[in-house]
């Protein structure tokens, strides 16, 4: 897991309960749609997959009442500067190598 659901709720100002499985559920989207994306496995130490989770959860959030699959306009840019970034700037066998001991753990 990236990133968790009580951040996310003060990342995207939800204040109640009733609104925990969609943001769940907008998570597990998210993190998802990166590894889809990038072909690579990402933890919660990594901040710039971490901003790209909560980036992308707030927008989906923020715009629930017309769509949730594509991101805004106004965040289209940086998420993909972050996504770019995440493709580019790790090495496939350093993903594997956590990917393996993910597998063993």
């Amino acid at each position: 897991m990236i990133i968790e659901l009580e951040e996310t709720k003060v990342f995207t100002k939800a204040e109640y309960e009733e609104e925990d499985e969609i943001i769940q559920l907008l998570i597990d989207v998210a993190e998802e749609g990166l590894k889809n994306a990038t072909d690579k496995v990402f933890d919660n130490k990594n901040s710039l997959a971490r901003l790209y989770c909560l980036v992308m959860v707030k927008d989906l959030y923020d715009n629930r009442e017309t769509t949730v699959d594509k991101a805004s306009e106004k965040v289209r840019y940086t998420i993909q500067s972050i996504l770019l970034q995440l493709q580019l700037c790790y090495p496939p066998e350093v993903i594997l190598w956590v990917k393996l001991n993910m597998i063993k753990g």
